[in-house]
């Protein structure tokens, strides 16, 4: 039988090379704006055998960044509650994430974000789409509002993971959990619900 010119076989090298295809296209022009036809036609595989593999383009993303947690899972459990709490929850949440086994490849890819312009990419278009807007969308922030409140978040967020567990400065890197959410949970409320007085202004 003759092959479709152009479509490699189902095997392991198949999917690497998707993955491949699909980093390269997310971090170049965004999660927004790749496509799963784009990412096959650069793959040479039909669009059908990336779906066959790994679904949809969310799931797409989290396979090609090694992601050790599914936000569409996760951040949903976590933002469920009092509004005025979702600061605590979601530090507590990316500090049980980052402080468990699974959080070693975050780490890593946190580490290598640092040095690599390329991977620094596909690391904040995980945390601008798959985690904190995800966390504004559940809290319906106004639309307007939503990315500069996601990316001052962000700064909390990565600034976090970034002297606890790259830097590791003391005492942060061997502070209990609890103290940090103690500590960050008001200032992360701030940005996402808070007054921001200076900030909306026109």
């Amino acid at each position: 039988m003759v092959r479709r010119s152009g479509r490699r076989p189902g095997n392991q090298d198949t999917k690497q090379s998707i993955l491949e295809a699909a980093r390269t296209a997310f971090a170049e022009i965004g999660y927004d704006k790749a496509s799963i036809r784009a990412i096959a036609a650069a793959a040479q595989v039909d669009p059908a055998l990336v779906h066959h593999y790994f679904g949809t383009k969310e799931k797409l993303f989290l396979a090609s960044m090694n992601s050790p947690i599914d936000p569409a899972v996760l951040i949903p459990q976590a933002m469920a509650g009092p509004r005025e709490e979702a600061g605590e929850r979601l530090v507590a949440l990316v500090l049980r994430v980052w402080d468990s086994p699974a959080g070693g490849a975050a780490v890593a890819l946190l580490r290598s974000a640092v040095s690599n312009e390329w991977t620094a990419r596909l690391m904040r278009e995980f945390l601008v789409t798959q985690v904190l807007r995800r966390a504004i969308t559940v809290l319906d922030i106004d639309e307007k509002e939503a990315p500069t409140r996601a990316a001052l978040v962000a700064t909390q967020i990565g600034g976090l993971a970034l002297v606890r567990y790259v830097l590791k400065v003391e005492p942060v890197a061997s502070a209990p959990a609890e103290q940090l959410v103690a500590a960050l949970a008001p200032t992360v409320q701030r940005y996402l619900t808070g007054d921001l007085p200076g900030v909306f202004e026109t």
